[in-house]
């Protein structure tokens, strides 16, 4: 329902008194002309409903979610589409660590980990996440498929079975339709800004070929595309930037890697090389700043290439040049703050648990970093704050 239609507010004006319960009855009549005294306070004022949702907008999630319960006015303005974009907007600065592990009777778990602003400290605290009981299909162990997410909601399988979005800060989940076929299947998940709509695309890697499908949110089906354009991607799950879902993907003819970015809004394929750079590197996609980044490491540092504007190979930029001789493995990058701090997690060598670990740059220091010494199995995931709904 649009904010200017909720329950009859007069002229669009809501009252603090009609968000209260009077506690008390006074026993003396007050005088006409009293505007307020001592014992009798004044009368609150009234706010339009414009600057109400301005507010509210600036608010919190967990916050909000308790204001639905004020009045319907409430219920019905944070309840909208169009409040809860412009909430969207404005949360670019509450970012959440979504891990994963299993415990010792083998059930998996859920962790959520609100990002500091600042990583002065060695531990990063974590609470539990409840998530939906129809996806604890018991099978022991369970396999938190890769996540990836866009606008607060976050795209997993479990088991490899269906693909699932879910909005952990509103506790909203949606179980997509299977595919059709019975492969194993990756998925990547974002936005089409054309249809304003969400995409959840599919890999589904055949004997011989990579089949992609494409579902939109609020219809019942997958459609297949084009196949993709070479064997496999490097990493079935896709990054999304700028309208694009990217891919690593090796070139079987000069065995070179290339970037396979694929057009949610034209669903088409385009060729994106990556920077000049020693090919003995281990490379990861990623998103920095809202550009397309490459990390790429080796025995001794770590590079992280930027592309400044999309789809111009000629903007590539290295951002950053970080020593790592004391951490031997696979960087990926996570998230950045404004103190200039860069968190990312680490897959060392010869090990199965991941790491977490934060290069400053104003000290040039890289340190480990803990989730209150949670052991993790899956790559940690960042997601927002938002009140976007999966369940169109």
């Amino acid at each position: 329902m649009a904010p200017g239609n909720h329950d009859n507010d007069v002229n669009n004006v809501v009252s603090s008194h009609s968000f209260m319960e009077e506690t008390t009855t006074s026993k003396r009549q007050k005088p006409a002309n009293t505007i307020g005294t001592l014992t009798s306070p004044p009368p609150l004022p009234s706010l339009p409903l414009d600057l109400v949702a301005e507010i509210l907008c600036r608010l919190p999630v967990k916050l909000l979610l308790q204001f639905r319960c004020v009045c319907k006015s409430f219920k019905s303005l944070i309840s909208d589409h169009k409040f809860g974009k412009k909430h969207l907007q404005l949360s670019t600065k509450r970012h959440h660590l979504l891990v994963s592990t299993t415990n010792n009777l083998g059930e998996l778990l859920l962790f959520d980990s609100p990002i500091p602003s600042d990583f002065s400290f060695s531990t990063i605290t974590h609470t539990k996440l409840n998530y939906p009981n129809c996806l604890k299909i018991g099978y022991t162990p369970p396999a938190l498929g890769c996540s990836r997410s866009c606008d607060g909601i976050l795209c997993f399988t479990i088991n490899n079975g269906p693909a699932v979005l879910w909005n952990p800060s509103i506790r909203t989940f949606k179980i997509l339709p299977p595919l059709d076929d019975k492969h194993l299947s990756a998925y990547s998940f974002g936005y089409d800004n054309l249809i304003n709509n969400y995409k959840i695309v599919a890999l589904s890697l055949c004997k011989d070929k990579t089949e992609v499908s494409v579902h939109t949110l609020g219809t019942y089906s997958w459609i297949k595309i084009h196949d993709f354009p070479y064997t496999s991607p490097l990493c079935g799950s896709g990054i999304f930037v700028n309208g694009n879902v990217n891919w690593l993907a090796l070139d079987g003819v000069t065995s070179s890697c290339v970037i396979v970015s694929l057009d949610l809004t034209k669903e088409s394929y385009q060729k994106l090389l990556p920077p000049n750079m020693e090919m003995d590197h281990w490379t990861t996609l990623g998103v920095l700043k809202d550009c397309l980044c490459i990390f790429a490491s080796n025995d001794v540092f770590l590079n992280v290439w930027a592309m400044k504007e999309y789809g111009n190979v000629e903007s590539w930029t290295k951002s950053y040049h970080i020593p790592h001789k004391e951490f031997h493995g696979l960087f990926a990058y996570t998230y950045e703050n404004e103190n200039d701090q860069l968190l990312m997690d680490f897959n060392e060598l010869g090990h199965y648990s991941l790491k977490l670990v934060v290069y400053d740059f104003k000290s040039g220091t890289l340190k480990t970093h803990e989730i209150q010494s949670l052991r993790y199995d899956m790559e940690p995931e960042v997601y927002i704050e938002s009140l976007i709904s999966p369940c169109f």
